[in-house]
């Protein structure tokens, strides 16, 4: 006759609630954070609602990497599966100005590279970005008010948005949009940056809504030790608020799960 099984007491309980938790810590310190696309400023590749991957062993580790930022060390530790940051990924990061946030945007400076907006249009070491017009991006959701108190707009027609391919250096394309026209958006025109060694340049694919490293007085350069990580799947995606799960069943973007981030 099989022994019944006793159960668990308290400690066991705490004991393995311990362990868990300890799990939990490890995997979102050294391997995967999740976060959640909060704003427009990546539109038209990554939308409001879709939750990520981010992989923490990309870029070595620092105390960014740590829930809260603990300020164990300083720099950054790089391991065996670390490599440098590369133009054009996208990357999640805390920013000098803001502490206690997590911003994404894409890397387009690496040290020593020389950085200007013309017209609208990015210029990188002196040459300009060739941009491609494709068809345009189709808008449905927006925020409305504040970031404590906003209110998701959901427009079945949408709202259509000039949308264009650039082309990095090294035949790098991704997508963006331009909402204003060429050389009327409000960071359309800038001094030329030079990136300082340790430190990147940082843009938003929605060019004309996205605040990032051309507001050199608030943002700017972003020092190699605020990297969090380099967002890699879209695993989730909705146009509700997460909590929202009555209204899952309508409000999932099932073309979105799973889908790699370039």
């Amino acid at each position: 006759m099989a022994k019944k099984k006793q159960p668990e007491t308290l400690g066991q309980q705490i004991v393995s609630l311990f362990w868990a938790l300890v799990l939990v810590l490890g995997i979102h310190t050294f391997l995967f954070k999740p976060y959640v696309i909060p704003s427009d400023s990546m539109k038209p590749g990554l939308l409001i609602g879709d939750f990520l991957f981010v992989s923490k062993y990309q870029y070595g580790y620092s105390k960014y990497s740590i829930p809260f930022a603990p300020p164990l060390f300083s720099g950054r530790i790089t391991g065996f599966f670390s490599s440098e940051p590369k133009r054009g990924e996208v990357v999640v990061f805390t920013p000098p100005h803001q502490q206690d946030e997590v911003w994404i945007k894409r890397l387009i400076g690496l040290p020593g590279d020389r950085i200007q907006m013309k017209e609208g249009v990015l210029y990188i070491n002196g040459h300009p970005c060739p941009l491609t017009r494709e068809e345009d991006f189709v808008d449905h959701l927006k925020l409305v008010g504040s970031s404590r108190q906003e209110n998701r707009v959901f427009n079945e027609a949408g709202e259509k948005v000039p949308q264009y391919v650039e082309t990095l250096p090294g035949d790098l394309k991704h997508t963006m949009l331009k909402h204003e026209p060429f050389g009327q958006g409000r960071l359309d025109n800038t001094r030329e940056f030079l990136v300082p060694e340790g430190h990147y340049f940082m843009m938003g694919d929605n060019r004309d809504h996205s605040g990032d490293s051309r507001l050199e007085e608030t943002v700017g350069f972003i020092p190699a030790e605020n990297l969090v990580g380099r967002a890699e799947l879209i695993f989730f995606s909705t146009t509700a608020r997460w909590w929202e799960v009555w209204k899952w069943p309508t409000a999932i973007r099932y073309k979105r799960l799973f889908k790699l981030i370039k």
